[in-house]
Parts: structure tokens; C-alpha cells; sequence
């Protein structure tokens, strides 16, 4: 999963706030989930993306769609003044290195 979201400068320190409360749950007790990146653009300090791995799209979609995640992404959501999210299934991968 790929989000690309706007944070105005103002609130960059409670997105990142936002984000961090919410990782360690999601990593610790969310089914499926794999890992996750938060990526400020080089270019435009406003653009990030959030890029989210998962086991299966079935497993991000039963996530999604719980009450949980709109309560605990709420604070995250609050900070975003656009907000688009991208579902790419992997085709295919380079092997990680040993």
C-alpha cells in the first residue's frame, strides 16, 4: 500500500507524533502487517509517502475497514491537507541481501 499524503509545515511534529503512536501497535498486533515506511519528499518538505506491507490485500482490507484503525489513525488523518492511497500488488523483487 502506497500514501501519499500534504502535512503543512506547521503540522509536521503531530503527524509525526500521530505516526509513530500508531506504527508500533500496528507492527505488534495487526494481522498480516509486514512493515512500513514514513518518506519525506527531497524536493517539497510538505509531500510524504507512507508505503505499507502486508501479508495478503485481504489482510490490509480487514484492517481498514475496523473501527481500530479510524480511531487510531484519526490524529495521523488530522494533519493531512490531501491525502491518496495506491494498492500495487508485488510483481516481482529483488532478493534481500544475506
Amino acid at each position: 500500500m502506497v500514501f501519499l499524503v500534504r502535512v503543512p509545515h506547521d503540522r509536521t511534529a503531530a503527524f509525526l507524533a500521530a505516526y509513530e503512536a500508531v506504527r508500533h501497535l500496528v507492527a505488534d498486533g495487526v494481522p498480516g502487517h509486514l512493515v512500513d515506511q514514513v518518506c519525506r519528499s527531497a524536493t517539497d518538505p510538505e509531500q510524504w509517502l507512507i508505503t505499507s506491507e502486508w501479508a495478503s490485500l485481504a489482510d490490509f482490507e480487514a484492517w481498514e475497514r475496523s473501527p481500530e484503525h479510524r480511531d487510531l489513525v484519526r490524529p495521523m488523518r488530522d494533519c493531512f491537507t490531501d491525502a491518496r492511497s495506491l494498492r500495487f500488488h508485488i510483481h516481482t523483487q529483488t532478493p534481500t541481501p544475506a
